[in-house]
């Protein structure tokens, strides 16, 4: 890997830690997930990054995927528990982590979707399959009684995209990739109480290029233009522009001009835990980059 994407990776993953730990302190009953996330965005810009999607706070059985409104009035409750996926970038080169805040009685769940992380960055190095570790996720969630979330995934991390290949599942697969030396991976595994799988529900306010063309109304083609130039191909949120009325985004959508991240949640209503880091595949082992 050339010497200077490594620094930027470093740093990305160096920045990403910080916010995310001081962005934890926050989390309380009562404290709005608009005030958190608006801080943990900032602050990675503040530190020399920039966001590389929009500040993920999920709860209880929603996995993936939910990020506050404009104006958003919800707040944390008491018994939650929180995912806070976060990513940031510097120049394209992305961090990407996660962690699970419990503001309830849900230790076994927390620790069960940590200790799968951990076991996985274990058996991580070239020359590895993707299944062994997604083996070592499955092993180490069902140790706890909890099942992992089958149609959520790790991914690989390339410059402005942070869904690339290779998918590494949270349980064994019969085959998959086998890890080079240079790649960059973001392994997340979910664990939950419920029947392991999630299903998209209504709520979407997070989008992404995703084939950009031509279009007739003028306010597309400035969204087009603004997501282009700010945030390129990485994902962006709708409270992040200046104007994004809900009629033309769906139409964007429709057309296939931008991709649509809908709330996932756990398909029985069970709580969810989450947690990751990014790594870069080395001949011995990885460098985790968040931690």
């Amino acid at each position: 890997m050339d010497e200077e994407v490594r620094e930027k990776l470093l740093k990305a993953g160096e920045i990403l830690r910080t916010a995310v730990n001081e962005a934890v302190e926050k989390i309380s009953p009562g404290v709005k997930l608009l005030e958190v996330a608006e801080f943990v965005e900032n602050r990675i810009e503040e530190l020399g990054g920039k966001p590389a999607f929009p500040c993920n706070i999920s709860i209880n059985s929603d996995a993936a995927h939910f990020t506050p409104k404009r104006d958003d009035e919800r707040v944390f409750d008491d018994g939650d528990i929180v995912k806070l996926d976060v990513g940031a970038h510097i120049d394209g080169y992305i961090a990407d982590m996660a962690v699970t805040v419990d503001l309830g009685s849900n230790n076994d769940l927390v620790k069960a979707a940590k200790d799968a992380l951990f076991a996985a960055i274990d058996v991580v190095k070239a020359g590895v399959s993707v299944s062994e570790v997604g083996k070592a996720i499955e092993d180490a969630i069902k140790s706890y009684g909890f099942k992992p979330i089958v149609n959520l995934t790790g991914h690989g991390l390339l410059p402005y995209l942070t869904h690339a290949p290779p998918s590494i599942y949270n349980y064994a697969t019969e085959r998959g990739v086998t890890l080079e030396e240079g790649m960059v991976i973001a392994i997340e595994p979910f664990a939950t109480d419920g029947v392991g799988r999630v299903v998209e529900r209504g709520e979407c306010e997070i989008y992404s290029i995703l084939q950009p063309r031509p279009v007739r109304m003028k306010l597309a083609r400035e969204i087009i233009r603004d997501v282009q130039e700010k945030y390129k191909t990485l994902p962006f949120a709708k409270r992040w522009l200046s104007k994004a009325p809900e009629i033309i985004l769906s139409k964007l959508v429709r057309e296939g001009v931008l991709r649509a991240y809908p709330v996932l949640t756990e398909v029985s209503g069970g709580l969810v835990s989450q947690w990751e880091h990014t790594l870069i595949v080395e001949d011995g082992g990885a460098t985790i980059t968040t931690i």
